[in-house]
This record gives structure tokens, C-alpha cells and sequence, in this order.
């Protein structure tokens, strides 16, 4: 708790308990289930705490809008650590495997997360009513990959944001039909000694800043 409570407090967040405890009961109930089906390969609580929780809770500046979706969200991350601490937004988890969305399911339910959606389905067969204002992803594959499944769930003047490690040149060099990289953001994850960077996108056509 002590590492993820300085953690926070290095990315100046001011967490209360009751959303410390629901970031720890995420990672117990991963490690519960984690027993019965591959949700993670990171097992150890002090990488959990950093590659898990706080690399989550580092693109919390970034996020616009009311409306986000975590798109191929997994075991929850980032989505589930950014709901806790912001309750406020509403967050739809966009996850293609039945057995990932069941665990997400449960683990809405146990935290009482009245903010969180779960959605399966893959991203680019999604057509929600109303389109997001942020849309990110973690771990999903190269951006121009990224702009074709995901960037249709954009709202106009919305960004699409990529969580990446070491500065992605090759991608960034690759055609992006319709979008532009607004900017690349480098990311200090506290505990942890790897490169982070999130990259965020819009629409051509949409003015930067």
C-alpha cells in the first residue's frame, strides 16, 4: 500500500482509502483468478503495483471528455485503475474474449464500479449510440492498426491515444489514413525503470492544442 500510495502521490494524485483498497482488490482478484485462467504474466505485487497500476494511472492527464473507452482492455488495465479514480467519467471496457470480459464483469461488480461498461466484441465491429471523447489502448499493435479498428469509436475533435514503451519511430513513420500524431508524450511511471510513451492522435482535419 505504502509503495502504491507514494506512487500516486508522485503522479499527483491524492487517492482517499476507499479507492486505494479498490486498486489493491483489482490486482487480488487478478491474482485469484489468474489461478484458473492467463490473465497476466506479471505475478510479483511490486511489478503489478508499477507495471499494472501506476503505468495506468500515468495517462490520467491526457484523457479528455466525459466518455472513454479502454479498447482491447484485457484484465482491465488501464481502464479499470482509471475508473477508480475517476468516478466522475463514464469508461467502457472494450474486450473481444468471453472468459476476460466475464473477469472484468466480476470485477466491476465486487468494486461496485457504477462507471464501468464491458462491452465484448472486437473494436473495429463496435458501433456504440454515442462515440467516445478518448479512446485508448495498451498493447494492442502497431498505431496505423490501432487508427483502423479503433478510430471510428472517436468522437469529431476526440483523441485516440496509444500506450507505448520505447518511443515507437518505425510506427510513427507509417501512413495514418486520416489521422496525425498530435503529439508524443514521454511518461514517468514511478518504481519502474523502462520507457513509457503515450502517443495521441487525431483526426487530419481536427486543429492541435
Amino acid at each position: 500500500m505504502t509503495t502504491l500510495l507514494d506512487g500516486a502521490r508522485a503522479l499527483a494524485l491524492d487517492l482517499d482509502e476507499a479507492q486505494l483498497a479498490r486498486l489493491v482488490a483489482h490486482l487480488d482478484l487478478l491474482d485469484d483468478w489468474n489461478t484458473r485462467m492467463n490473465l497476466t504474466a506479471i505475478r510479483d505485487r511490486p511489478s503489478q503495483l508499477t507495471k499494472h497500476l501506476l503505468d495506468s494511472l500515468a495517462v490520467l492527464p491526457y484523457l479528455q471528455g466525459e466518455r472513454i473507452a479502454d479498447v482491447g482492455s484485457g484484465a482491465g488495465f488501464p481502464g479499470i485503475p482509471l475508473a477508480i479514480v475517476e468516478p466522475h467519467r463514464h469508461f467502457t471496457l472494450i474486450e473481444s474474449t468471453g472468459k476476460k470480459c466475464r473477469f472484468l464483469e466480476h470485477v466491476r461488480d465486487t468494486l461496485e464500479l457504477k462507471n464501468v461498461e464491458v462491452v465484448q466484441s472486437r473494436a473495429e465491429g463496435y458501433k456504440p449510440e454515442v462515440r467516445f471523447d478518448t479512446v485508448i489502448a495498451r498493447a494492442v499493435g502497431p498505431i496505423a492498426d490501432l487508427v483502423k479498428v479503433a478510430g471510428p469509436l472517436v468522437v469529431g475533435g476526440g483523441r485516440l491515444l496509444a500506450m507505448k514503451g520505447r518511443y515507437p519511430e518505425a510506427e510513427l513513420a507509417a501512413k495514418l489514413n486520416g489521422w496525425k500524431v498530435a503529439s508524443v508524450h514521454p511518461l514517468t511511471v514511478p518504481g519502474l525503470g523502462e520507457e513509457r510513451h503515450l502517443v495521441e492522435l487525431v483526426r487530419s482535419h481536427d486543429r492541435v492544442g
